[in-house]
């Protein structure tokens, strides 16, 4: 039997939120950084998982569309957290370039997602 392949965006949010939670853990164990922004960070990377994961059992496409664009706007704040980050020294370059790169995979792939829904819903 061929083992299912879960869906990417669900793959890679939750790495991601994994990611992001030991990034915070890193930092608060080094004293580096606001604690708030780091409080910020966690919350809204973390969201983008949690939301997809809610998609999941959506009641209808249109509820989907409203997770997903959720997770979209919190993937968006995290570009914003994670760029605050580095700003500020507290992620080296090549930290900060791995991350915002995984960062951004994964708008794009929000993007796609929320744009094809509202094609279909148009219809």
């Amino acid at each position: 039997m061929l083992e299912r392949r879960e869906n990417i965006i669900v793959e890679k949010s939750e790495q991601f939120a994994d990611r992001i939670v030991k990034m915070h853990k890193y930092l608060s164990s080094k004293r580096a950084g606001n604690s708030d922004m780091l409080k910020q960070i966690v919350r809204s990377g973390t969201s983008i998982g949690a939301n997809v994961s809610e998609s999941k059992f959506a009641q209808s496409e249109a509820d989907f569309l409203t997770k997903m664009t959720i997770s979209l706007k919190e993937a968006n704040e995290t570009k914003f957290w994670i760029k605050r980050l580095y700003a500020g020294g507290y992620l080296t370059e090549k930290e900060f370039d791995s991350i915002i790169k995984d960062n951004e995979e994964i708008i794009s792939i929000l993007v796609k997602i929320t744009e094809t829904m509202k094609r279909k819903l148009r219809k």
